[in-house]
């Protein structure tokens, strides 16, 4: 039995949610061949719910950075953070004028004054809808299992440093910071899978492009960066396909003989 792994952002679809055909013609030929295929992505449950996506027929959800492991409808794994570590947290990003958003697999949370022109709040009310609630309306009665961080000045490192005893960060350039409960990772999420549906990890292919993918392409028996990658993730991989426009995914399918 083989297991399929693919981040979303970049790989499965576009900055505009656009899936091509021949992404959704590999997948359902993988499928045929009774291959089992999951997302495996940074966005918590809450953050996945657009129809055309799931509408795709993945036997699973990999979520929240391998935080939370979902198959056919049954979880498998779920780290929650404590609202005692999020408040701590909280305190320690707003010293240093990050603004947050609080992830979970039923809501999302953030005040939206600190997103005022960011047009990823608009992002957020569009995909997340009226599961996207506020931190402080909602103070200590979060459900959350990461958190992603805007990067503002150059004292976030000190930040980071504060917070080092419960996290491990996904930095993305000069933006955003992705905090992960320590030990937790989609190699993790994928190491989950194969041990409690017995897929031999010689049997795992990854799909992805970014920073926060590098440890499931580092992980799985075969790493597959996108063309369109960044070079961090082409280096972690152990193979590059084409672009996501230019049929890469399919293209990999066909070169490993999944499809």
């Amino acid at each position: 039995m083989k297991g399929i792994f693919f981040d979303i952002d970049g790989t499965l679809w576009t900055k505009d949610m656009m899936i091509p055909d021949s992404t959704k013609e590999a997948i359902r030929k993988l499928k045929e061949n009774k291959c089992l295929v999951f997302i495996s992505s940074g966005r918590t449950r809450a953050f996945i719910q657009d129809p055309g996506l799931l509408s795709l027929g993945f036997d699973g959800i990999l979520s929240g950075c391998g935080t939370s492991v979902n198959f056919r409808g049954e979880e498998l794994l779920y780290k929650m953070i404590s609202n005692e570590i999020v408040d701590a947290t909280l305190k320690v990003l707003r010293k240093y004028e990050m603004p947050v958003v609080l992830e979970g697999r039923t809501f999302q949370y953030v005040d939206a004054e600190d997103f005022q022109g960011d047009p990823f709040l608009e992002v957020l009310r569009r995909d997340v809808g009226e599961r996207l609630l506020g931190i402080r309306e909602n103070h200590m009665n979060w459900e959350i299992s990461k958190f992603s961080a805007v990067i503002k000045k150059d004292s976030y490192t000190k930040a980071l440093e504060e917070l080092s005893c419960w996290y491990d960060f996904l930095v993305h350039g000069t933006k955003v910071v992705e905090g992960v409960p320590k030990g937790y990772s989609k190699a993790t999420g994928i190491q989950a899978v194969c041990e409690k549906l017995g897929i031999d990890r010689e049997d795992t292919y990854a799909f992805g492009d970014s920073v926060n993918d590098l440890d499931m392409l580092k992980y799985a028996a075969y790493g597959i960066a996108m063309g369109n990658g960044t070079p961090e993730a082409k280096a972690a991989a152990d193979y590059v396909t084409d672009d996501l426009l230019e049929d890469g995914i399919y293209n990999a399918c066909a070169h490993f003989a999944l499809i």
